[in-house]
């Protein structure tokens, strides 16, 4: 690593527990400014954007493919079969509820917006003999995975109700970069729907006070007399891809503190802004499509053509050729339950080919209860959105005078003090005197 900074060197090696207990939300960054209060401080510093290597590990650390997972080994209730919940093959940088992995990072920062394809990855670096993985390599896979999608920085009005009123001063600034994971809720929502149908479950619409019909010709697949009620399955759905978003965005938070870099991951800001569903063709986000209907409290976006598709409709025909799609993803060519894809395994094809495939009578008790859903509420998921944003990281330079002005020793680690010595080679950030 003789052509690459020091501290990318001391970031590897920094130690997980020092992490853990250093990590703190450090909100001020160079260029910053408190023009009020008990913190008042202006910095003297023009704002420092990050380096493409800088760039380049902290979206790594939130959303790094890590080679291949292990998938998950044994269910009674159809052993000697491999359970078969997994939606890739790939591992990542944090766990996602049954494997599912449904989620993908955006990010933007002065130059762009940006889109992470990780998701489906296969292993894009191999693991060694002992476990580890080559960080060179693995950063080098990992920038081609990275695609712009536009020029300059995401622009949300630096006010309420596009962000919370104690954001605004700080929030996707010159200089920062701001990842933003966004979950596909649709396609979680449809593999919980796979992953009760294989343990014996339907659902029942709680909302409307009624069964889907035609699920008794499925009663060798499940119990139909004591269906679960389709509002809990949701919301347990829901709260699953909240966990794996703030994962994401965790793992980032810890490789800050390895770095010196400083930041922090909150929630304050509107999600149907940030996706594109504001309103205000003035306020783009992400550019997704969205969908309203009378009774809905807000809109519902869907995705971004060619990009980011829920797995529900106007991006497939209707939910039966969603299911299909979700049965590719598990079984098809580079699915984690195809006998041709890789993996860590002795017997790699053996191991993935005893998973049980979704046959045509399982997918039909799935479209159709997915299909009944989205008739009865104009949308898929019925009581939740289709995608979900939730949880954000923002990463920036910190200026150390304002900590050192207002806080006592200890505000911050010692990879902070020395960020811009191992970082930028002794190169200072620019200050707004010229000095």
């Amino acid at each position: 690593m003789s052509d690459l900074p020091p501290g990318l060197e001391e970031a590897l090696g920094f130690p997980l527990f020092a992490a853990l207990f250093g990590r703190r939300a450090r909100r001020f960054a160079l260029g910053a400014a408190i023009p009020d209060g008990p913190l008042a401080f202006t910095s003297r510093y023009e704002p420092h954007p990050l380096s493409e290597l800088e760039r380049l590990l902290v979206v790594t650390a939130a959303t790094g493919n890590t080679a291949w997972h292990h998938l998950i080994t044994r269910n009674a209730r159809y052993a000697p079969h491999l359970s078969n919940y997994c939606g890739a093959a790939g591992g990542r940088t944090f766990p996602s509820a049954a494997g599912f992995h449904t989620s993908q990072l955006f990010f933007t920062d002065d130059s762009g917006i940006f889109f992470v394809d990780t998701r489906d990855a296969p292993a894009l670096v191999d693991r060694q003999a002992d476990g580890a993985l080559d960080a060179e390599a693995l950063l080098a896979a990992h920038r081609g995975q990275i695609r712009q999608l536009e020029a300059g920085r995401l622009h949300l009005p630096r006010e309420e109700p596009y962000m919370e009123g104690h954001n605004t001063w700080n929030v996707n600034v010159q200089g920062s970069l701001l990842l933003i994971p966004v979950g596909d809720l649709a396609q979680h929502v449809l593999a919980t729907l796979c992953y009760y149908l294989q343990n014996g479950y339907v659902l029942t619409d709680d909302v409307h006070g009624a069964p889907f019909p035609g699920l008794e010709r499925f009663r060798h697949l499940a119990d139909v007399e004591n269906p679960l009620p389709l509002s809990f399955v949701e919301q347990l759905a829901l709260g699953e891809l909240s966990v794996e978003l703030g994962a994401s965005c965790y793992a980032g938070m810890l490789s800050l503190q390895a770095m010196g870099l400083g930041g922090w991951m909150f929630d304050g800001l509107s999600p149907q802004a940030l996706l594109g569903a504001s309103g205000d063709p003035a306020v783009p986000g992400l550019g997704f499509r969205y969908d309203e209907r009378p009774g809905w409290p807000v809109p519902n976006p869907t995705g971004r053509a060619g990009v980011f598709e829920a797995f529900c409709p106007p991006h497939f025909p209707d939910m039966r050729a969603a299911v299909e799609a979700l049965v590719r993803r598990k079984f098809g060519p580079g699915g984690p339950f195809h006998r041709g894809t890789p993996g860590p395994f002795r017997d790699s094809p053996g191991v993935r080919g005893s998973a049980q495939v979704h046959d045509e009578a399982f997918q039909a008790c799935v479209a159709l209860q997915a299909q009944t859903i989205f008739e009865r509420f104009g949308k898929f998921p019925g009581t939740v959105p289709s995608v979900l944003v939730l949880m954000y990281l923002q990463a920036h330079h910190l200026d150390l005078e304002f900590y050192d002005t207002h806080f006592a020793p200890g505000a911050y680690l010692s990879t902070h003090a020395h960020h811009f010595e191992k970082w930028h080679g002794g190169v200072l950030p620019k200050r707004r005197d010229g000095g």
